[in-house]
């Protein structure tokens, strides 16, 4: 089972409503949880901040089921959903958000012309790379675009590069992810060309927006 199908399995049991959270365990003693039940809800506190922040055409990065996509698009505001599961794919275009089977290292619709970028539910650990992530959003976003980011709260311990996941079946299974608390921010956008505009919290969540430079 690869990082995909770890995703794919956990959200096809979330939205059967099984229990399907699990934890990544970095090397280094550090730990993140996912909670795919969540991802599935129609709104988890704090997305509002995050929804206000996107007037234009934004890209949800690691859409998930598409609970932000779906919500852009009913609030009027024009949004893709991208995501490396299908399973999150099929779920997000069954809510009424458009979405497509892609990674975010490969070929996206509209680079470097999206307003906004979207990082949501830690999705700044995908691929185990910040610093990689970040460059290629970069890539993606128009000149005068905006990324906005979820981080771990200050004070966090970082970490990247492999984690290690126990599937269901009791399994160890390898993901590529990253932890980035909002205190390590500045370094990481100084290192990938972008400026660190604003950082805020709402409901126990770290929010962050950067721009090219």
């Amino acid at each position: 089972m690869n990082a995909v199908a770890v995703f794919d399995t956990a959200i096809d049991r979330a939205a059967a409503g099984i229990p399907a959270a699990f934890t990544a365990r970095h090397p280094s003693g550090g730990v993140y949880r996912f909670d795919p039940a969540a991802w599935c809800r129609d709104v988890i506190d704090g997305d509002d901040a995050l929804i206000e922040c996107c007037t234009g055409h934004t890209l949800d990065v690691g859409c998930g089921p598409g609970r932000l996509t779906s919500a852009l698009v009913h609030a009027g505001r024009p949004a893709l959903g991208i995501d490396v599961s299908a399973s999150a794919v099929r779920l997000a275009r069954r809510r009424g958000a458009p979405a497509l089977h892609r990674d975010v290292f490969g070929p996206v619709p509209g680079a470097g012309r999206w307003r906004h970028l979207l990082l949501a539910d830690g999705n700044i650990g995908i691929g185990g790379d910040p610093y990689r992530l970040l460059r290629r959003c970069r890539q993606l976003l128009a000149a005068d675009g905006y990324l906005h980011a979820e981080l771990a709260p200050a004070g966090t311990p970082a970490w990247s590069g492999t984690a290690t996941v126990q599937t269901p079946d009791g399994t160890d299974r390898v993901l590529p992810w990253a932890c980035v608390p909002v205190d390590e921010l500045p370094e990481l956008a100084d290192a990938t060309a972008m400026r660190l505009r604003d950082t805020w919290t709402e409901a126990g969540r770290w929010f962050a927006t950067l721009t090219p430079r």
